[in-house]
C-alpha cells in the first residue's frame, strides 16, 4: 500500500462480519466478495485487511461530509424535502470508471492517492450526529463511498443517530450478503441501489457479479427496507431496448412498488468515450420501466427537461401528488397516513408525519459541512 493506505490502517479497529479460519486467514462477510484474506494481506476494497488472524476494517473518520436534499441520493419516496446529512469513507469493492465519487471510492487503487488522504478528517459517531443536528438533517446516509465494506463504523454512528431521532440510510451497488444485511437491519431504514446493467459481463468489467446485486436488491426487501433503484443510462453500455426491459422486468417482478430511477450518464473519470445520455434515451428507458408494470419511474440529471418524470403521481388515480424540479420539491399532497388525497390509495414510502412542514421551494435548503 501507498502511505495513504499506511496513515489509513491506523484508523481502524478489529471488525465483526467475519470469520477466521484454522490457517490464520479471515472470511470477510461485508460484501458479495466474501474474501479469503490471509495475514498481512487486503480485501479487494484495499481497506479491510488481515492482521495476526483478525480482521482490522475502517473506523473514526470521513472523507466526505455533506449536507444534501435527500432527493440527491436519490431517494424520492423517503421524507421529500428532508436534509440528508451525508458521510462516506474511502474504498469500494467495485471499481467502476465512470464513478463520480472516483476520488473517495476509487484513489486507494491510484498510485498517486495524497488528494484522497488530504479528504480525510477524524471524527466521532457523537461528533457526526452534533452535525445532522446543526444542518437541520432528519436522516443521516453512508455514501460516496460503497457503504456495505465500511458497515462497522457505519452501525458506531447508526447506534447514536438513530436514539437522537435520525433515520438512517445507505447508497450502496447492492452487493450485500445475508450476513451484512443482518447486520446493519437494526438500524437501516432504506437502502438505494444502483442496477449498473443486466449483463453479466458488463458487471464483471466493473468488478462485479450481477447476480449478486439482483440478490441483493431482493435480500434489502425481504428485510423490510424502503429500497429504491437507480439505473445510470450509459450510451453504447446498457441502453439497449432488451437490457432496459430486463432491468424494469426484474423490478416488477420483485415489487411494482419499487421507485426506479433511471438516470443520464456524463463524461467523468475514466469513462469519456460514451455520449452523454440525451433526453430521448432517458424517456425512452423511463416509457419502459412505466409499460413494464413499475408505478414509479423517475428519470433524473436532466431538470426540466423529462417531462412528468420528475414527479410522483398516484398508481389509483393518476393524480399529481409530488412536483419536483431537480432536488427541490414545490407541492406535495400525500396525506399524514401516506395516502392520496383524491382516492385514499396507500402510496408506499416513508413519509412525513406533518405534511404541512415539508420544505417546499428550496427555502431552508442545507449548506455544505465542510
Amino acid at each position: 500500500m501507498n502511505d495513504t493506505g499506511t496513515f489509513l490502517d491506523q484508523l481502524t479497529k478489529t471488525g465483526e462480519l467475519y470469520e477466521s479460519t484454522p490457517d490464520g486467514s479471515v472470511r470477510c462477510f461485508a460484501c458479495g466478495h466474501r474474501c479469503l484474506i490471509r495475514d498481512g494481506k487486503r480485501g479487494i476494497c484495499q481497506v479491510r485487511f488481515n492482521q495476526g488472524g483478525k480482521l482490522r476494517v475502517p473506523s473514526g473518520y470521513v472523507a466526505a461530509l455533506q449536507s444534501d436534499p435527500i432527493e440527491k441520493k436519490p431517494f424520492f419516496h423517503v421524507l421529500p424535502g428532508a436534509h440528508a446529512l451525508t458521510f462516506g469513507m474511502l474504498g469500494c469493492d467495485f471499481h467502476c470508471g465512470y464513478c463520480q465519487n472516483w476520488l473517495t471510492s476509487q484513489a486507494l487503487r491510484d498510485p498517486d492517492s495524497d488528494p484522497a488522504l488530504q479528504l480525510v478528517r477524524k471524527v466521532t459517531p457523537d461528533h457526526l450526529v452534533h452535525y445532522a443536528e446543526q444542518a437541520g438533517a432528519e436522516v443521516i446516509v453512508s455514501s460516496y463511498n460503497e457503504p456495505l465494506i465500511t458497515s462497522e463504523w457505519a452501525v458506531e454512528i447508526f447506534k447514536k443517530a438513530k436514539p437522537a431521532g435520525l433515520m438512517c440510510a445507505y447508497v450502496s451497488n447492492g452487493n450485500n450478503t445475508p450476513e451484512v444485511m443482518d447486520y446493519l437491519h437494526p438500524y437501516l431504514s432504506a437502502y438505494k441501489v444502483d442496477l449498473k446493467s443486466m449483463q453479466d459481463k458488463n458487471y464483471r468489467k466493473l468488478g462485479g457479479v450481477l447476480q449478486n446485486t439482483l440478490d441483493g436488491i431482493q435480500r434489502a426487501r425481504q428485510h423490510g427496507l424502503w429500497v429504491e433503484v437507480v439505473t445510470l443510462v450509459i450510451p453504447g453500455f446498457n441502453d439497449s431496448n432488451e437490457e432496459l426491459w430486463d432491468a424494469a422486468r426484474f423490478l416488477a417482478g420483485v415489487s411494482k412498488d419499487i421507485p426506479w430511477h433511471v438516470t443520464a450518464f456524463h463524461k467523468d473519470y475514466k469513462m469519456t468515450d460514451p455520449d452523454n445520455t440525451g433526453v430521448r434515451t432517458l424517456l425512452r428507458a423511463a416509457e419502459i420501466g412505466r409499460e413494464a408494470g413499475l408505478n414509479f419511474v423517475y428519470a433524473g440529471n436532466l431538470p426540466g427537461q423529462v417531462d412528468e418524470y420528475e414527479d410522483t403521481f398516484c398508481p389509483g388515480c393518476n393524480r399529481r401528488l409530488i412536483r419536483r424540479t431537480g432536488y427541490v420539491i414545490t407541492e406535495y399532497l400525500i396525506t399524514a397516513d401516506g395516502t392520496c388525497p383524491n382516492c385514499q390509495t396507500s402510496i408506499p414510502g416513508l413519509w412525513p408525519r406533518e405534511p404541512g412542514k415539508v420544505r417546499l421551494n428550496g427555502i431552508g435548503m442545507p449548506l455544505p459541512v465542510y
